[in-house]
């Protein structure tokens, strides 16, 4: 399974906000209203649960400087990916973008396509006011 958030624009270069996403404690202003914890374990490991969901763990894999961050499933039983692809569009300001891959089985992807693609929108949306 695959999903995009939008492209948003950030009035930032793309070094600030690349980063701004390598350091994992900045994920904690990015998470929806319905955390119910968020807690770094690692300098590049966090952990974090939305109501109603169980624990994820997620682990900075890979980084690009300035153009790409790589997070991954640390653990558990699922095994899915969370990229962000940052453009820069001039010296001030740059595009980013949130991709969510993940191999799931039919069923586990129609019960969570809904909440991941909200997920991954509501990260990305409030990155341009967390930076």
């Amino acid at each position: 399974m695959n999903l995009e958030s939008p492209k948003i624009n950030i009035a930032k270069s793309a070094q600030d906000v690349f980063e701004f996403l390598s350091d994992v404690k900045n994920f904690e202003s990015l998470m929806p209203e319905n955390i119910s914890k968020f807690e770094v374990l690692e300098e590049d490991k966090f952990l974090f649960a939305l109501k109603g969901m169980p624990e994820i763990i997620l682990k900075k894999k890979e980084t690009t400087p300035h153009s790409k961050i790589v997070l991954g499933a640390a653990g558990g039983k699922l095994d899915f990916s969370l990229v962000g692809d940052i453009t820069e569009i001039d010296s001030g300001s740059s595009n980013v973008q949130l991709r969510f891959s993940g191999d799931f089985n039919p069923m586990m992807a129609m019960m969570v396509k809904g909440p991941i693609s909200k997920f991954i929108e509501t990260l990305a949306t409030r990155i341009p006011n967390s930076i």
